[in-house]
């Protein structure tokens, strides 16, 4: 087998290791933020629940971002070497091994928050718009309500577009949320990078396109052409795809001159209308989708200002997961991160990391699209809670990327909030915040002993939650609890994003499967 030159090891593994050191503070000052005093308490640095103003991105997602810049030029240089020069080679550096034939299945984005420092939307000011804490809130219980409304068993299947005005019915089951986070992908010949909110909750990917029929709101992005684009067709109505539609949506589509027409209703009344398509997606300069399928939008309208469009990451076979299962075998994972002023990543494919608990992930006939768990107890300082495991299985509860605070049955959420506030007492009480009910005044205090929180899940799962995925922080004076008590006990359960922060959390819909990683971000 012939071997690159000794020149370009030399180079690729100091341009690595250069990239590696250059992320070192970075890593320094996640890792000092929070000292686990006991099994029962985290001692607590108020500036690590507090964003900065400055973004700091992900060491591991500079790391990832710059081999895969530098490893297409390599590539292409060393392409009359061999046919395939690195076919078996394996990279070695300070601190970890990096497989090139095992990562080829492999491609990671980096996850930014909507409103921190690091979105172009903040950066943006002319077309950015505050979003306060009581909003996120709020639209997050439309989110929320609307999961509910899907998943109700007297739900009906009766919406449908208005072939002639394509119009949309008042509700159609599909929610969104405010909360959110963004990745940058590709999409077209010449490809055109476009900023995308990612949903676990969502089917059909959909982005703005020109020439905006009806309406198009802000983006940061200029909005899709698709006559720009070599590689773009509208898709048909008799298409098998066009009919699955009503599955991914909620919603029957209709037809306009032999084209299929989508139609999709959020819980806030959020929409998008417009021409069933495919083109071709990017995620990385080698993972395109040649005849990728999404919604091109000539009428869109709500609360997605500044992104392009959603990237659907749900279970129904229109979704992102679902037309990539060829090369990812419907495995993605992500880390959220501690705050909004860092980064995360969305990687789509397997690692067969074996730190990775799993639990299993059911499916349910009444929401085919989301991802099911089955909490089975929670701790609070150490301590079970003597919640009965049938107040879960009862109401059951699904992960959701895109929901923010975490629903628990309300006997759950009693039980947790008073075992919690029993071991808060020294703290002063704040205000409520919206549907948050337990909240501190922590304005004069640079630290604060915070009890730990563990959920439990089926196949002996312990998801011990950071101190970042216990609260969430409007100010220091006043730090609410993350989670909130549905008023109904069959209401579903939701694990929201807040706890999920910090945790790689895995996605192996093929395997039937959820799993968490705590210190994913790291």
């Amino acid at each position: 087998m012939a071997t690159p030159p000794s020149s370009f090891v030399f180079f690729l593994n100091f341009f690595l290791y250069a990239a590696l050191l250059s992320s070192k503070t970075g890593l320094s000052v996640q890792g000092r933020q929070t000292a686990v005093l006991s099994p029962t308490l985290h001692n607590v640095h108020l500036t690590s629940l507090i964003p900065s103003s400055v973004c700091s991105p992900s060491p591991k997602v500079l790391v990832m971002g710059y081999f895969s810049k530098f490893l297409v030029v390599c590539l292409c240089c060393t392409r009359s070497l061999h046919k395939d020069p690195f076919s078996h080679l394996t990279f070695s550096w300070m601190p970890f091994t990096y497989d090139l034939k095992g990562e080829d299945k492999r491609a990671t984005l980096q996850v930014i928050h909507k409103h921190g420092p690091c979105s172009k939307f903040s950066q943006d000011k002319a077309s950015s718009t505050s979003t306060s804490h009581t909003q996120i809130l709020d639209q997050d219980e439309s989110r929320v309500a609307s999961i509910r409304s899907r998943l109700a068993k007297n739900l009906t299947n009766t919406d449908s577009l208005t072939d002639s005005k394509t119009t949309l019915p008042a509700k159609s089951g599909k929610t969104i949320g405010t909360g959110n986070y963004i990745v940058t992908v590709g999409l077209g010949t010449p490809k055109r990078d476009l900023t995308f909110i990612f949903d676990t909750g969502s089917d059909l990917t959909w982005t703005q396109c020109e020439p905006c029929a009806r309406h198009c709101y802000a983006q940061i992005e200029p909005i899709f052409n698709p006559s720009m684009s070599k590689s773009y067709t509208n898709i048909s109505c008799s298409a098998d795809t066009c009919t699955e539609l009503k599955n991914a949506t909620g919603i029957s589509p209709a037809c306009s001159a032999s084209t299929c027409i989508y139609g999709i209703q959020y819980g806030d009344q959020s929409f998008s209308v417009g021409f069933f398509a495919q083109d071709q997606l990017s995620l990385t300069p080698t993972d395109e989708f040649e005849d990728f399928v999404f919604g091109c939008g000539q009428n869109n309208q709500g609360l997605f200002v500044g992104a392009a469009g959603l990237l659907g990451l749900g279970r129904n076979r229109l979704s992102f997961v679902s037309q990539t299962a060829g090369k990812y075998e419907k495995v993605f994972s992500y880390c959220l991160p501690s705050t909004s002023s860092l980064t995360g990543y969305l990687t789509f494919g397997s690692s067969d990391d074996k730190s990775v608990n799993y639990t299993p992930s059911l499916v349910n006939s009444g929401g085919p699209s989301f991802y099911f768990l089955n909490l089975i107890a929670i701790s609070v300082g150490g301590d079970k809670l003597s919640t009965p495991e049938s107040v879960f299985s009862t109401a059951g509860m699904i992960i959701d990327s895109g929901t923010v605070i975490s629903r628990l049955p309300p006997t759950a959420y009693s039980d947790m909030r008073t075992a919690f506030q029993n071991l808060m007492s020294k703290y002063p009480k704040a205000p409520a915040a919206s549907i948050l009910d337990t909240c501190y005044d922590f304005s004069k205090y640079d630290t604060v002993e915070v009890p730990t929180i563990s959920l439990y899940f089926s196949d002996g799962v312990e998801m011990d939650l950071d101190p970042t995925g216990i609260f969430y922080v409007l100010n220091t004076s006043q730090v609410c609890l993350a989670f909130a008590g549905n008023k109904d006990s069959t209401a579903i359960g939701i694990l929201g994003n807040v706890q999920q922060k910090t945790f790689d959390v895995v996605y192996d819909d093929a395997g039937g499967r959820v799993g968490f990683r705590p210190g994913g971000c790291k």
